[in-house]
């Protein structure tokens, strides 16, 4: 069950499961959501880029009509990126999270699913959703990388991770990965912040799903983009069950405008660029910065984000963070392997992460 926090001012608020819920932020700061600088949410904070922001002004008409049911075209833009893959390898999603519950679908057919943990939350509410026979298997917080898992891998289970791992950061080999495409019935891989990393992604596995019907990919077009209020994801995986699932699933789930912004952010290689850029500057100046502070201890990562080890309650440091500074940090308490010494920062500019630093060295010290 979640926590409950109490305000003085308040009644009873539930915290949140999710990062991002400035609601909840601002309840207990007390001050509009705007004024909360939010490091709970792994978005870019370069983004929306214009590419998409002008993509939405220019198609507003196309609001008068229904999208594609079969998303021809951006079914084509995103294969574009993985060339060469063609449109009927992939399915757009309303976020990746819809796609999720397919998934979840396919695999709980099988004997037994391994999960590694931590895990994203909703990877076991869409298992527990179709009762699937769950095994998780813990990874150890701080490894640079994964190393062989210790588990009995047959055709009738399967596997979900993502990479790179959420909420440590950490990035799977691919020579880690692949054995486990030959052992099991179905290997599902999420790499929502896959696009953070710079060309050529050596350790993402999409050139492998022509070689591997039992392999998905799920990517997410909301993170890197910095669009999560669009809810835009797509899978990477075999026609035949890409085809079965939009058989299942409700018709348009993708809106017009989502369409649109997505068809040209993929275009968009200056604002890639730029991410990358600031991104390979940014991370390392948090990193050493977190190091510093007493009492604390980030770990590295790959993606946009950093989990952080805290001798002090997570859930104090938060609130107190909120209230003094109106600053918004992810606390690790719905990842049940870490509890209340653990927090998870989004990177951010260079400005607002010294924001983050110089109220954590008030707090601490």
């Amino acid at each position: 069950m979640p926590k409950e926090t109490v305000n003085n001012n308040h009644p009873a608020l539930s915290k949140p499961v999710h990062g991002g819920n400035l609601a909840w932020a601002a309840t207990i700061a007390g001050c509009p959501e705007s004024a909360i600088l939010d490091f709970s949410a792994s978005i870019n904070p370069l983004g929306p880029p214009d590419s998409a922001i002008q993509a939405i002004q220019t198609n507003i008409s196309k609001l008068r009509a229904y999208p594609d049911p079969n998303y021809q075209e951006l079914k084509k833009a995103l294969s574009l990126t993985h060339l060469p893959l063609t449109p009927e390898w992939v399915l757009p999603g309303n976020g990746a999270a819809e796609l999720l519950t397919w998934v979840a679908l396919d695999l709980s057919k099988l004997e037994t699913i391994y999960l590694l943990t931590p895990a994203f939350g909703d990877y076991r509410r869409a298992l527990k959703t179709f009762t699937a026979n769950v095994i998780e298997y813990p990874l150890t917080i701080g490894e640079s990388k994964l190393t062989q898992l210790q588990i009995e891998a047959n055709k009738n289970k399967g596997l979900l991770l993502n990479n790179p791992h959420n909420p440590t950061g950490m990035l799977m080999d691919l020579e880690t990965i692949v054995p486990y495409l030959e052992e099991f019935g179905l290997v599902v891989v999420d790499e929502a912040f896959m696009d953070f990393l710079p060309p050529p992604q050596p350790q993402s596995l999409v050139p492998l799903v022509t070689k591997f019907s039992n392999l998905v990919i799920l990517r997410s077009l909301t993170k890197f983009y910095s669009l999560p209020g669009l809810r835009l994801g797509y899978a990477i995986s075999h026609p035949e069950r890409l085809r079965k699932w939009q058989e299942w699933r409700d018709p348009w789930p993708v809106n017009s405008l989502a369409i649109a912004a997505a068809q040209a952010v993929l275009q968009d290689q200056v604002f890639q660029q730029q991410t990358w850029d600031w991104l390979a500057d940014a991370r390392p100046q948090l990193f050493e910065s977190l190091a510093e502070l007493p009492g604390l201890q980030p770990y590295p990562g790959a993606a946009n984000f950093l989990l952080v080890y805290s001798q002090k309650s997570v859930d104090w440091l938060q609130t107190t963070l909120l209230k003094q500074h109106k600053i918004l940090i992810r606390d690790c308490s719905s990842f049940p392997e870490l509890g209340d010494r653990y927090f998870r920062v989004a990177v951010r500019t260079r400005k607002e992460n010294q924001k983050l630093i110089d109220a954590l060295a008030e707090i601490l010290n």
